[in-house]
């Protein structure tokens, strides 16, 4: 899986979790909702980590909560 897919996912997940929106996630983050989009439907190839910890501080979680996942297990990306 591509780092980027990876993030996708973890991001669905997330939202699952909280029960939140896209444009839940962009009104206490403040990232426009095209970019939290874009990020769900893996349009980026990268995206920028101020973005991340953006969304992070909207769903009420830091980075390395963020990056507990099995998504990001070296195993499972890409190199």
């Amino acid at each position: 899986m591509q780092l980027n897919q990876a993030g996708s996912r973890r991001l669905a997940q997330l939202l699952q979790e909280k029960q939140m929106t896209q444009y839940q996630l962009f009104m206490t983050s403040g990232v426009p909702k095209s970019t939290i989009g874009n990020v769900i439907n893996c349009s980026y190839d990268s995206v920028k980590l101020r973005i991340i910890h953006e969304m992070c501080q909207g769903l009420g979680i830091d980075l390395p909560e963020f990056f507990n996942s099995p998504l990001f297990a070296e195993s499972n990306l890409d190199p």
